[in-house]
């Protein structure tokens, strides 16, 4: 049963990624220097591997979620999702912030990318307390 419970809170948050990135892709595209063609969609956008690789990110992220949870009792859905909401906010973003600093990356990617991190890890935290 725990590994369906991390599977469902990782497709949870790459579903609320890919509706975070959509709704923010010009504003990230441009912070994030993609480059675009002549219709301002990215210049390859058939390479899966990005998105393979999100997907396995998600999966290792939300099993060390778990693993915490269980550790610290956190088993409802309020619980898990303030715990998950710290986890996005107070670890993911700050590593985050960190290396985009040291890059010289824009102040709106990073706010971008941040604030997926910490709505992410919200979202796996509610998902995981279901099961």
């Amino acid at each position: 049963m725990e590994i369906l419970s991390v599977l469902a809170a990782a497709l949870a948050s790459y579903v609320v990624g890919s509706i975070w990135y959509m709704t923010l892709a010009k504003p990230w595209m441009k912070a994030a220097k993609i480059e675009t063609d002549e219709s301002g969609r990215p210049a390859n956008p058939s390479n899966p591997l990005p998105y393979v690789t999100a997907f396995i990110c998600a999966v290792v992220v939300s099993g060390m979620m778990r693993h915490v949870f269980s550790l610290s009792g956190i088993d409802t859905i309020s619980a898990g999702l303030i715990a998950g909401l710290g986890v996005g906010l107070f670890l993911a973003t700050p590593w985050i912030v960190t290396n985009y600093s040291f890059a010289s990356r824009s102040r709106t990617l990073m706010l971008i990318d941040g604030g997926y991190a910490t709505l992410g890890c919200a979202t796996m935290g509610a998902v995981l307390t279901l099961f």
